[in-house]
């Protein structure tokens, strides 16, 4: 790991409401086993691999480091920030954790001393800010932290508003016997409410939590404003095109300037 340390400069009126507590993540894999299976993790593992190379990379919302740790055991340099100091102390009991640099503060303004080949944000993250001031500081804070011709990677999904029948609110998107999900949708505010029942030990959990919703393009338009464009998009970590029936996305935004891949 580099000898830089993480420094906090968050700004007043940037920080968003912390929901991932201790009991979410103690139980984080086992409410959301999918997220772990090799056949999600691998593919964002290897895409993040080539566009690092030899550089370094840095995680917002590192969380428990469901990425970040095969990530660096691939030989990738990462760093990461969380707002949750439960998730992070999750990280910290992981094998490999002590090669991994964190902190613990709001990945919109929270400032790190080094400069990275990618800053990368996945699992819908971006969301978590919840309003558009916070998005668009959080596009300006990966390109402060990006060397020129680095990557800013985002994992998002496309806003579930046209399966919505008229006049309804409420998208389901998880139904199974141990886990009901669903959205509540504001479209007035840009807001979804995520809603989580799980059957755990035959006792009933419940979670919540407000996510603001963005399109590709607004997503598009926040990196222009911080100095980044567009050079790909596709509907997922293994490179499936982009089409207009595509439910999620992973696009990359880069910054002007050559990359070093050499390092």
């Amino acid at each position: 790991m580099s000898g830089d340390r993480p420094t906090s400069m968050g700004r007043v009126g940037f920080m968003p409401e912390n929901t991932f507590d201790e009991r979410i993540a103690e139980t984080y894999e086992v409410k959301w086993p999918e997220l772990f299976d090799p056949a999600v993790v691998d593919p964002a593992v290897s895409f993040l691999a080539a566009l690092a190379g030899s550089g370094t990379a840095l995680e917002f919302g590192i969380g428990t480091g469901r990425i970040a740790l095969p990530l660096s055991r691939r030989g990738v340099r990462v760093q990461g920030i969380d707002l949750s100091s439960a998730m992070l102390a999750r990280l910290r009991t992981q094998p490999g954790a002590a090669d991994i640099g964190t902190i613990a503060g709001d990945f919109a303004t929270t400032k790190v001393s080094a400069t990275f080949t990618v800053v990368y944000l996945v699992r819908n993250t971006i969301t978590n800010l919840t309003t558009q001031d916070e998005q668009v500081e959080c596009f300006r804070n990966a390109a402060a932290h990006l060397e020129p011709g680095g990557y800013f990677v985002i994992e998002n999904y496309v806003p579930e508003l046209r399966r919505l029948p008229p006049g309804q609110t409420i998208h389901p998107f998880t139904v199974n016997p141990e886990h009901i999900g669903f959205e509540e949708y504001d479209v007035a505010s840009q807001i979804a409410i995520s809603h989580h029942y799980w059957v755990v030990a035959d006792q009933l959990e419940i979670f919540s939590s407000p996510h603001r919703y963005a399109w590709p393009s607004e997503l598009d338009l926040m990196a222009r404003i911080a100095g980044m464009t567009l050079c790909e998009r596709w509907a997922d970590w293994k490179r499936t095109p982009f089409t207009s029936d595509s439910r999620n996305h992973v696009s990359v935004w880069q910054k002007a300037g050559a990359v070093d891949q050499e390092g």
